[in-house]
């Protein structure tokens, strides 16, 4: 890596497309450390994760390449397929959080982190959120500039400190309309569930699915994540309430947002193992058993 910030090489993604208000705040922040060279999809590509195309077309775009693929084609494409060395990656900002372990592994935003890290360049993914609205949407109507700032601010000091010797990927989610939010470093938390809902009603798919409708043995079900408890639609499903703040402990990645915090998650993306004495001994048993 660079021995100053200043001289940082820097790749900038997103997953919203090349076009979001997000990456241009986020562009315009880090030019203060060094150079950036965005490669980033030219649509949006919300919720891909770690998707990846063996082809994709790629054309020049004033602030680098605008690439028909996903947030990890972009990252793979811009770390072997450009001459240039970066000393990070930088996803983002994401026009709504990334938070919780099942979001952080649905995230296009955090996708392309995931695929820095495994070819080996440190990487950060910036999400933003509003305390009121939760979402930024429509992204137009709001202004990135205080995350952008956030974003660029962290990714200073954590490479002058070399937290990248131990981490391989930092999740950001920045409040928008906080003035001067107190960061916390937080870990995900864990907190999903499925519901499985069955129809009849052919209705509910897009046209020319099932244009003849239903065979007599078949029969439509409708599986919905339920990523955020308690909540229907885009309402914001963390208001600043005590019994949110009970649900979600201090120290995670929820309960900083309920208390309108920049959640800093440190991760590792090589998927550690566990050591577990139980099933050792069902594995070696096993295995004298084939003996």
């Amino acid at each position: 890596m660079s021995d100053s910030p200043s001289t940082l090489q820097i790749l900038l993604t997103n997953d919203d497309g090349i076009d979001a208000p997000g990456i241009a705040a986020m562009r315009e922040e880090l030019t203060a450390l060094g150079e950036v060279t965005v490669v980033a999809p030219a649509e949006n590509q919300s919720g891909v994760g770690r998707a990846r195309n063996e082809l994709a077309v790629c054309r020049e775009h004033p602030w680098g390449y605008a690439l028909e693929g996903t947030p990890a084609d972009c990252v793979a494409y811009g770390l072997r397929g450009l001459e240039t060395t970066f000393d990070i990656v930088v996803s983002g900002i994401n026009d709504g959080p990334n938070a919780g372990n099942y979001i952080v592994g649905r995230s296009g935003t955090v996708g392309a982190g995931i695929e820095a890290a495994f070819l080996g360049t440190p990487a950060i993914a910036v999400s933003s959120y509003h305390a009121r609205d939760f979402f930024c949407h429509p992204p137009e109507e709001y202004d990135f500039s205080r995350p952008a700032r956030i974003a660029r601010e962290l990714t200073e000091r954590v490479v002058s400190v070399g937290s990248f010797d131990t981490v391989d990927l930092l999740n950001v989610n920045a409040p928008i309309d906080v003035p001067s939010p107190r960061m916390r470093v937080t870990r995900p938390l864990a907190d999903y569930d499925q519901q499985v809902d069955h129809h009849d009603d052919t209705a509910l798919l897009s046209d020319g699915d099932r244009s003849n409708g239903l065979r007599d043995d078949e029969q439509l079900v409708r599986l919905r994540d339920v990523s955020w408890p308690d909540t229907v639609g885009y309402e914001n499903p963390f208001p600043p309430r005590d019994e949110h703040r009970d649900r979600y402990p201090v120290g995670t990645d929820r309960r900083s947002m309920v208390d309108g915090e920049v959640s800093v998650s440190p991760l590792s993306v090589h998927h550690g193992h566990t050591d577990d004495p139980h099933l050792t001994n069902v594995v070696e048993t096993l295995s004298e058993q084939v003996e």
